[in-house]
């Protein structure tokens, strides 16, 4: 009998995004600066979608671990320049951003990386099946969804 692991996928949480675009500043040192997308592939962190042509987006430098941890990575993502609607369907892949390629980086409970099963994903293949299989592992808590060539952070995945 094959089981599914129901997926929770997390985009970046909207409550930080508001302080950032509150602040006007991404709490790195770098100024909120909006520009128009140039819709040939910026993938939004906020809506987990790509950016459409003329859409008033930012840069800005994020750390998808809030607490201290000595795997916390500071790397840019982009998210539109003010409030969007979020990503509310969390337990699907989002559409745009559900294949590869994609580095898929594992995290124990205590959201320490666990090499071994971190996998690299060269092709267009679904997301999911895979995520699946790396959830059901008793050792992984957490996926992390990135983009292959930049390892950019996308978004987070756990079981439900």
């Amino acid at each position: 009998m094959t089981t599914t692991t129901r997926l929770l996928v997390h985009a970046i949480s909207p409550e930080r995004l508001d302080r950032v675009r509150a602040d006007g500043s991404d709490g790195h040192g770098n100024v909120l600066q909006v520009f128009a997308a140039s819709g040939k592939g910026e993938p939004l962190r906020c809506c987990l979608r790509y950016a459409r042509h003329g859409e008033q987006i930012a840069l800005i430098s994020y750390a998808q671990f809030n607490h201290p941890s000595v795997w916390t990575e500071v790397g840019p993502v982009y998210v539109h320049a003010a409030k969007c609607a979020g990503y509310t369907t969390t337990n699907v892949l989002p559409d745009q951003l559900r294949t590869g390629p994609r580095v898929l980086r594992t995290y124990d409970n205590d959201d320490n990386m666990n090499y071994k099963h971190n996998t690299v994903i060269t092709n267009e293949a679904e997301l999911e099946p895979i995520i699946e299989r790396l959830l059901g592992e008793p050792d992984v808590s957490t996926v992390h969804v990135r983009s292959l060539a930049p390892q950019c952070f996308l978004y987070a995945v756990v079981a439900d």
